[in-house]
């Protein structure tokens, strides 16, 4: 059963990305690679989360980022042929029957994405400790509704997502003017 968990803040995610970002990174190479960033809840200090890794892998290019597939595969990795959203490479290690439970995602998109933008939101909620809250309760509420449906937790988190982005827009627009 692959059940949505949240657990309290575990200091040591911050190791846990730096080790694997690091594997990434060694793996693909510079010639692939642009950047590597620690998306997701267990990006943002003090924030209860799933205990799960997201890792957010920046390309130049989706199109020769699938030479990627192999070797992540070769790291633990499973790809997500089927993904249902266009516009990035989804892979998951851990996940049952693979493993006991999911350990890492790794998210690779293009820098020039909407995707990529998902980096913008993390640094709102590092910046902003009373919205990481907000956010917190909602995953907190979402969990004990859809505890064994991964997809409809996921999908109750987008509108509060939009509207935070929302503010991140209007906070860039400010800081450009």
């Amino acid at each position: 059963m692959d059940e949505v968990n949240i657990v309290e803040y575990d200091p040591g995610w911050q190791t846990l990305f730096t080790e694997e970002a690091a594997r990434i990174w060694q793996a693909l190479g510079n010639d692939l690679v642009v950047q590597i960033e620690h998306i997701g809840s267990t990006a943002v200090p003090g924030m209860a989360a799933k205990p799960i890794i997201d890792i957010m892998v920046g390309v130049h290019s989706l199109v020769n980022a699938k030479s990627a597939v192999p070797i992540l595969e070769s790291l633990g990795y499973v790809y997500w042929r089927e993904d249902p959203r266009p516009g990035r490479m989804f892979f998951v290690k851990g996940m049952p029957p693979y493993g006991k439970q999911r350990t890492h995602h790794v998210h690779i998109v293009e820098v020039e994405s909407e995707f990529w933008e998902r980096k913008l939101f993390c640094d709102y909620l590092r910046r902003h400790p009373e919205e990481a809250k907000l956010y917190e309760a909602l995953k907190r509420d979402l969990v004990v509704k859809f505890r064994s449906d991964r997809e409809a937790y996921t999908n109750g988190k987008n509108d509060y997502i939009r509207a935070v982005m929302s503010k991140v827009r209007c906070e860039e627009m400010g800081k450009k003017q």
